[in-house]
Parts: C-alpha cells; structure tokens; sequence
C-alpha cells in the first residue's frame, strides 16, 4: 500500500513536471515568434537643409545679413558625418570705428546621437565636433583715433573707406544640439556652439571684430560661441535593421 503511495507520487509530480515544461516552452515560443517577425528599419540618406535663425536675423537686423546650408550623412547607427557652408556680411560701429565684414566659410566634422529612439522613432540628441575655415574681408568705413592729449590737438578721425582683404581663419567648435523628426523625412534642429580660434590673419591696423562663421571676437579672447535653428530634409536613400 505504501509502495502505491509513493508510485501514485512520482507519478503525478512526473506529470506536473510535463505540463509546467510544456507551458513554459509554449510561452517561450509566442515572443520569439513575435520578435522574429517585427523588424524595424532605420534610414540612411543624405539630410540637407538651412540655418533659419540666420534668415530670421537678415530680416530684422539691418546691419546683419547671411545664409547658412547644413549637411549631414548615417554613416553609422548613431555616427553622421557633418558640414555647414555659408556666407555672412556683418557692420560693427562703435563710438570710434565702423566697419563691415563680410566672407564664406566651411565647416565640417561629425556628429553623435546619443539618444536611444523608441520603434521608429528617429531624433538626435547629439554632440559634435567641426573644424571651421573662413575667408573675409574688412571694409574699414570711418575711425577715430582717441588723443590723450587734448591741449596739443584733437581727435584723428577719417571718414575714407579702406579695404583689406585676403583675410582668413581657422578653428575648432564642440556642438550641442538636438534635431526632431515632425513629419516623415522632415526635421526642426537647435544647437549650441563653444569655438576656439586656432589661427587668423589681421589687418595691420586693428584686430578682428568679426569673423564669418566664427562670429564675434571678444578682444585677445580666443573664445568664441554661436548658435544655430535648422530645419531639414532626409533624402532616403536606403534602410537598415534596427
């Protein structure tokens, strides 16, 4: 009678056994199924768009115009590679020189995504790293030469315009940013900008005041900022597993 027992026992936690490794396994195979049959593809293209804030600012500013075309291509899952190409013409006038700048420059170097998107979801929180160059030229409209000495004589002053060209620069930028798709294909963009000036050329006379691309210089600092509001279009070009 024990021996029933302990067979009727066995068996029955044999039988248990069976059913939870059969449950287990049918529940294990539902997911996989559905993963295997959900994939999610990435886009890879060419981006191509402009920088808007300087539209924005060539309309109000009177003493500003410019015009900015942005760039980047997947290189990788989170890599772009990156540019910028524009051109700016800035008047600065100041109680003892006026003097309007104007040129090209090119910028260009990498970004990475660093945010992880949802299905097919597709933003940037992004950094970035660019090498700008720009050529310019100073057109010195009037100056004042201050004169310590006011008893021995007045202010120098000159009201001739004087050109200098063949002027150029070189620099550095780190970049922070984020882009948002809004429709399919089509993307708003914010960044900031920390430059560092590695080499320029000057007038003879005077320091830069302003430098296409780089922005406004502040003295002997060699530090530099700016800031940009994009909008752009992915042309794509070919998709990937996510």
């Amino acid at each position: 009678m024990k021996q029933q027992h302990i067979l009727t026992y066995f068996i029955s936690s044999a039988f248990l056994l069976l059913f939870c490794v059969s449950v287990n396994a049918q529940n294990d195979s539902i997911p996989n199924t559905v993963n295997d049959s959900v994939k999610i593809k990435q886009k890879y293209g060419l981006r191509v768009g402009a920088d808007i804030g300087k539209l924005i600012r060539t309309a109000v500013d009177d003493e500003y115009s410019g015009f900015e075309i942005i760039g980047d291509y997947r290189l990788k899952k989170k890599l772009y590679l990156a540019g910028e190409i524009g051109v700016e013409e800035k008047n600065n006038a100041t109680d003892y020189l006026d003097i309007t700048t104007k040129g090209s420059y090119f910028k260009g170097g990498i970004d990475y995504n660093a945010y992880q998107n949802w299905l097919d979801m597709d933003n940037m929180i992004y950094f970035g790293f660019r090498v700008g160059a720009s050529s310019f030229s100073h057109t010195l409209n009037s100056f004042t030469v201050y004169n310590t000495n006011q008893y021995w004589g007045g202010q120098l002053s000159s009201d001739t315009p004087q050109e200098f060209n063949g002027l150029t620069a070189i620099w550095a930028e780190l970049i922070l940013g984020l882009k948002a798709e809004l429709f399919t294909n089509l993307y708003m963009g914010l960044n900031v900008q920390l430059k560092v000036l590695a080499s320029e050329t000057e007038p003879g006379n005077f320091q830069n005041i302003y430098i296409p691309g780089f922005n406004k210089t502040y003295d002997s600092s060699r530090i530099g900022v700016g800031y940009s509001y994009t909008i752009s279009y992915r042309i794509p070009l070919y998709k990937k597993d996510k």
